[in-house]
């Protein structure tokens, strides 16, 4: 059997923790920015945890990771 492609663009923006879980980095944080308080800039930073139905989506674009 052939072997299954990486989806490129996704293994450059998802990590993969070691219980399996995939991180990812917060969105809204490219401009815009003088509305925005500190506080939430700063959290904005902090890296999530991407949402189980979507982790389901991304096993299958990532399969070897």
């Amino acid at each position: 059997m052939p072997k299954q492609k990486t989806h490129s663009s996704s293994k450059k923006r998802y990590k993969v923790t070691g219980t399996g879980k995939f991180i990812r980095s917060q969105a809204f944080t490219s401009h815009i920015l003088t509305k925005k308080s500190p506080k939430r800039k700063r959290n904005l930073r902090k890296t999530t945890v991407v949402s189980e139905t979507d982790a389901k989506r991304l096993r299958r674009l990532l399969p070897y990771k």
